[in-house]
């Protein structure tokens, strides 16, 4: 059982609305790390939040903060906050804290409980490499599948507004949705929160996206993601960049 046992009892999605799976439990998930090179880069500090019914009041979050046993670049640094120095006095071995978020991870997922990560690819792909490089098993493994279900609001914003102009990192979305946030960006909890937020935000907007069965809506999204990053990767053609983005989604 999940989250040591404890149990937070379902609440109604809105007023006068059917339930959906957006009643059931979801857990969300964010990392922050030394930049941006799955391959290659670190994970700093990870945040899952177990979450059942309409709002904040509903959600149980846990934090690990990793020494990432290499220096943090500047960049990073002034994104998180989180320092070379209080990361090495303060972290978890990466191997330690790793194992207990893949674990309540690969739970969930074995449950049908889906993962909620905004950008969600970049979560995921780095997770598995840290798992790999540190000789643990990856979350594919653990599950025997895919990992799935997942739901990354930035994919489902793209697939059921394609048309609307401007921006979609999670401050825009937030913004976008009237949504007011009340906490520091980028720190990994707040950022679940924010992402969780949006979701629910989404949904309101686009009923359709709740009467979907978590199933289709993992199927749907991967087609959402091969469009967009098919249309991306011409655009950056035609500026004259490499298309690199891949079409793949969530790993």
């Amino acid at each position: 059982m999940l989250w040591g046992g404890t149990i937070v009892g379902p609440g109604r999605y809105a007023e006068g609305m059917t339930s959906t799976w957006l009643d059931a439990p979801l857990l969300g998930f964010d990392t922050e790390t030394t930049g941006t090179n799955v391959a290659t880069d670190r994970i700093v500090t990870v945040a899952l939040v177990h979450s059942v019914g309409p709002g904040r009041d509903h959600e149980t979050v846990a934090t690990w903060l990793i020494d990432p046993e290499m220096d943090i670049p500047e960049p990073a640094q002034r994104v998180h906050g989180i320092s070379t120095d209080h990361a090495r006095a303060h972290g978890l071995k990466a191997a330690d804290a790793l194992e207990e978020v893949a674990s309540m991870i690969a739970e969930s997922l074995g449950k049908d409980v889906p993962l909620v990560a905004f950008n969600g690819s970049f979560d995921l792909a780095i997770l598995e490499n840290e798992l790999t490089r540190l000789g643990l098993p990856t979350l594919t493994s653990r599950l025997g599948h895919d990992v799935a279900p997942v739901i990354d609001p930035l994919v489902v914003d793209r697939g059921v507004d394609r048309f609307r102009k401007g921006k979609r990192t999670l401050t825009d979305m937030l913004a976008h949705y009237g949504i007011e946030q009340d906490g520091r960006l980028h720190t990994a909890d707040v950022d679940v929160s924010a992402t969780l937020d949006v979701l629910r935000a989404i949904v309101a907007a686009h009923p359709q996206v709740g009467a979907s069965s978590l199933e289709d809506l993992h199927r749907e999204q991967i087609g959402w993601h091969r469009s967009w990053a098919e249309n991306f990767n011409e655009f950056l053609k035609k500026k004259g960049k490499t298309p690199d983005v891949s079409t793949t989604w969530p790993l």
